[in-house]
């Protein structure tokens, strides 16, 4: 018999595929949830998940005033393209952290979210990829169930459903969060471990450092 996470994620799959072409139409007739990340500006896909944390497509160099006003911080990159041609301040931090969702494994999720906690100890934080929709979409789902605590169903329904845009990979990044050991991802972001498990390659290349 199929395993119930296995039926919940072909679940969200089909929904991904049938409902995204409405997303935009449904914003706009129906009330926002409070607790998803509130539009900012339409043009960088701009949203404000919390007082510390927003998400958005590719910036350019018009949006330096903006992330002024927004008083940014840190600005954490999901693509292998480096900030420097936009980013035009050296008063905001560059994080680059490049992945694929059709290849992502808990170690890019705990960089990314450990990269994110460390950050907004020293002011709010943008993350981004190209457009704001698949791999920053799968880390701010991720970002809600590890550290905020929602549930599974409830961040992938913001993930599909937010208004952030159509892609094809959303598919992957419901795969990967249906099968993600959340209890697993706490306690190595907790911990300071690199990964859920000791032989990723990740905690592989520790054994051969020099103590």
């Amino acid at each position: 018999m199929p395993k119930p996470r296995f039926l919940i994620a072909l679940c969200l799959t089909l929904l991904t595929a049938c409902a995204m072409p409405l997303t935009w139409a449904d914003e706009t007739t129906a009330p926002r949830p409070d607790q998803w990340a509130q539009p900012i500006n339409e043009h960088y896909n701009l949203y404000q998940m919390s007082p510390t944390l927003y998400r958005s497509a590719l910036p350019d160099e018009a949006a330096n005033p903006l992330l002024d006003e927004l008083h940014i911080g840190t600005v954490i990159n999901f693509l292998p393209e480096s900030d420097d041609t936009w980013l035009k301040t050296s008063a905001i931090k560059t994080v680059q952290l490049p992945y694929r969702t059709n290849h992502v494994d808990d170690a890019d999720v705990l960089a990314a979210l450990r990269a994110i906690q460390t950050a907004q100890a020293h002011g709010p934080v943008l993350m981004h990829c190209k457009h704001g929709v698949d791999r920053t979409g799968l880390i701010a789902a991720m970002y809600r169930v590890v550290v905020q605590d929602w549930s599974k169903e409830d961040a992938l329904q913001e993930m599909i459903q937010g208004g952030y845009g159509e892609n094809s990979h959303f598919k992957d990044g419901v795969s990967y969060m249906m099968n993600a050991d959340i209890p697993q991802l706490r306690t190595a972001l907790s911990s300071g471990a690199c990964s859920t498990s000791s032989f990723a390659s990740c905690a592989l290349v520790g054994w051969f450092k020099p103590s």
